[in-house]
């Protein structure tokens, strides 16, 4: 079901937002080679908890084990953080995260490089960005998902990438996962149309490669088929009359 939210659930999810956009910065100034995933892992879960009410979102949804997704070069998305994970130079990661404040959810990813990176892999990141700003641009009352899934599909389909067809953008609120699905494919004018006082997850996923993915025996960790890397950038948003709020920034509104 697809759920309006108030204003006062709208500054919750923002005040939640703004705590996971600085969980988020502090996890970027600690990516550096020789650190390990728990490491990060750790670090975000104490800090998010250091404030009040707050707790973190991915802890123990669907059974999920960890406070963060961290996925290095073709893991897509959901990779468990682990002590046997090393950081090298050269690499990139994606880091997921989701906070919760009173009841109400926030969720933002984006892709960091390790050190010093190449220019193939700069290059991924750097569209894969696009697509995300270009999808948020689209989040506009009246527009349907399928405007957002198209602007993405364009931005990075004409870079040579491939947008991962499997997993997909979500409605946010009290409940993490929410109606309406937002892919990042599509065609204008179709999908859900989106009104005022919708909150949703925007999150492109965009391979190096082909598009086809495959899990790993760890039931999780979802990695491109055919080893290329892969890029993951999210931002909440809120659909408004005067366009789309993020709601996942410092301080609120701003892009990080």
């Amino acid at each position: 079901m697809i759920t309006i939210k108030s204003a006062r659930e709208v500054e919750t999810m923002a005040a939640a937002g703004r705590i996971l956009a600085d969980t988020l910065a502090l996890i970027e100034s600690h990516v550096q080679p020789g650190h390990t995933t728990e490491e990060l892992d750790r670090l975000a879960e104490e800090f998010i908890r250091s404030h009040s009410g707050a707790r973190p979102s991915f802890k123990g949804l669907y059974d999920f084990p960890k406070s963060l997704c961290t996925s290095i070069n073709s893991e897509v998305v959901h990779g468990i953080p682990s002590a046997k994970r090393e950081l090298h130079d050269g690499d990139i990661l994606s880091v997921d995260c989701g906070v919760c404040l009173d009841g109400l959810h926030a969720d933002s990813a984006r892709t960091m490089p390790v050190g010093t990176i190449d220019a193939e892999a700069a290059r991924l990141l750097a569209v894969t960005q696009e697509c995300l700003e270009v999808g948020i641009a689209a989040a506009v009352v009246d527009n349907r998902t399928g405007d957002i899934g198209h602007a993405v599909q364009t931005v990075a389909e004409r870079a040579g990438y491939a947008v991962v067809r499997e997993l997909v953008g979500h409605g946010i609120g009290t409940r993490f996962h929410e109606e309406p699905q937002v892919p990042n494919f599509g065609r204008p004018g179709r999908g859900h149309r989106l009104t005022e006082g919708m909150t949703i997850a925007i999150e492109p996923m965009i391979n190096a490669g082909q598009k086809e993915i495959r899990t790993l025996s760890d039931k999780w960790t979802v990695v491109t088929a055919d080893g290329s890397l892969s890029a993951h950038f999210e931002h909440t948003v809120l659909i408004h009359a005067d366009g789309p709020r993020l709601l996942t920034t410092v301080p609120a509104g701003t892009p990080v």
